[in-house]
């Protein structure tokens, strides 16, 4: 399978995506919309990812924007593979006409998530997932929850039985992508009640390495749903 990926920043990159495509065998390409490149046709590929961003794209949408919105809304009437990631998530969230605006509390480090009774997510009941949001979502109509943090009451959401997933954490993220954000982007501004150091998220390895196996658990079943239709 060939799967487009669009990248909204140089700081929010693919991180693990690419390299869990590659082995599984998969091709992919990258598109910087950011930096100028268009977005693709929804028939150039056989699934689509929308990475995350910085969460002003959502209040001020460059005219970029746009065109990725409509791919967005094609991939949502089409039978592909769509997975948003952060700011992607919002902005099929939206897309699919669910409330998008600020949360209570900021979050960003590794939060322990709870997985909700009726989701259809292959997850354990709680894990520890890398966050960085501010802005939050609702559960879209017709859609199962993934799970909540103490700070956000919804994490993520599946959509038209798994064929599109909407991911609030960060399951994807490695410790380069996670040092690269700290470097280059604050924290989401607010309270700092579920703000972890700087220092404490870089600080252990092996909590970016158990990220791995749940990546592995969200995106093998997103991409078994394109030969399932």
């Amino acid at each position: 399978m060939h799967v487009h990926l669009l990248q909204h920043g140089p700081h929010h990159g693919p991180a693990r995506l690419t390299d869990w495509l590659s082995s599984m065998g998969h091709s992919y390409t990258v598109f910087h919309l950011d930096d100028g490149e268009i977005a693709p046709r929804p028939g150039d590929s056989d699934a689509l990812i929308v990475l995350d961003g910085d969460e002003a794209l959502l209040e001020a949408p460059p005219a970029w924007q746009r065109a990725e919105q409509k791919l967005i809304e094609r991939y949502l009437d089409g039978q592909k593979p769509l997975l948003g990631i952060g700011l992607g998530a919002h902005l099929i969230a939206d897309a699919l006409g669910a409330t998008v605006g600020p949360g209570t509390f900021p979050e960003a480090g590794f939060h322990a998530v709870r997985l909700a009774k009726d989701a259809t997510f292959d997850l354990p009941e709680q894990f520890h997932a890398f966050v960085w949001h501010r802005t939050v979502f609702s559960l879209p109509d017709n859609a199962t929850p993934l799970g909540a943090s103490a700070a956000a009451p919804l994490q993520g959401f599946a959509w038209d039985d798994g064929r599109v997933i909407g991911l609030l954490c960060h399951l994807h993220a490695t410790r380069k992508s996670a040092a690269a954000l700290l470097e280059n982007q604050a924290p989401p501004a607010g309270r700092d009640d579920f703000i972890q150091p700087q220092a404490d998220i870089l600080a252990d390895d092996d909590a970016f390495q158990r990220l791995a196996p749940l990546l592995d658990r969200v995106l093998y079943p997103w991409l078994r749903t394109a030969v399932a239709r």
